[in-house]
């Protein structure tokens, strides 16, 4: 058994993105589905002087109760999920449509499955060992975020052949990138007037769907999610000797403003990064 089925279950709430329009994203409106104890609308009082025959119709009473409303919540959640499945994805184009993440066991583990691989370094021996421990500190990350996140200050994007494409039956989820609000203050001072802005993360592809435009569709779905959202900039950060990730980026309109100090490669031995900016058209 892997490290990733060893995490503790978690809700399986769905999601999903679409239908958007300036101001308050539709998913921040929605109410999240409660599941628990049904109390019934009617409260039966017994006295002493109540007989078996008044309560058998108490308990009659009290169970054609439950029924309404369990069937009152089944038509909600029925009507609910028609709505939902009407909506639009973020971005749709070479045949890959980008919505965001429907919370559900398979999906989260598929999600965790494209960041390690894309960001997992080999290493000589037990390497499937901790790849499986990469693997599920990733989707514990992934958990904890969309625990614990607002739904307009985090969301996770992935992408999915588009509905009408010849290759929605050969893969479900081929790629994946992160969008977080934040406001580190090394990173303002690039940013002119603003407080916040939107950084992005975690950009994955399937190895076997690479070199076939997922990644810059899913940079074009967080523009539009930035432009939903109302912030002016975008950011995200590359490694500095990664010059196919900085094509990548600059063919999507970011630019480099900067890169980590020297020290940190000489001293530490870590890779040095570039932080890289794009104004949102809003």
């Amino acid at each position: 058994m892997t490290m990733a089925h060893m995490l503790v279950s978690y809700p399986s709430t769905t999601v999903i993105c679409g239908g958007f329009s300036r101001g308050v994203p539709p998913w921040e409106k929605r109410q999240s589905r409660a599941v628990g104890v049904v109390q019934c609308c009617c409260s039966c009082s017994s006295t002493e002087g109540v007989g078996v025959f008044g309560k058998v119709e108490n308990e009659s009473k009290r169970s054609k109760c439950r029924s309404r409303e369990i069937k009152e919540i089944d038509n909600n959640i029925n009507n609910k999920e028609n709505d939902e499945n009407k909506l639009d994805c973020l971005m749709s184009e070479f045949g890959w449509e980008v919505s965001r993440l429907v919370v559900e066991d398979d999906e989260m583990r598929r999600v965790s499955f494209l960041q390690a691989q894309a960001f997992h370094i080999p290493v000589f021996l037990f390497n499937d060992l901790f790849f499986d421990f990469f693997q599920a500190e990733v989707l514990s990350g992934l958990l904890y975020k969309l625990k614990n996140s607002p739904p307009n200050r985090y969301a996770c994007l992935v992408a999915e052949p588009a509905t009408n494409s010849i290759r929605k039956s050969q893969e479900k989820l081929v790629g994946v990138v992160d969008v977080t609000v934040q406001r580190d203050a090394p990173v303002l001072q690039h940013l002119q007037g603003a407080q916040e802005y939107l950084y992005i993360s975690g950009l994955a592809v399937s190895k076997s769907f690479r070199r076939q435009k997922i990644a810059s569709v899913l940079l074009k779905a967080c523009d539009m999610l930035a432009i939903l959202w109302g912030y002016e900039y975008l950011v995200l950060r590359a490694y500095e000797e990664d010059l196919g990730a900085q094509k990548l980026y600059s063919k999507a309109g970011y630019q480099v403003v900067s890169s980590d100090p020297p020290w940190l490669s000489s001293w530490i031995r870590r890779k040095r990064r570039v932080l890289l900016i794009k104004q949102s058209n809003i």
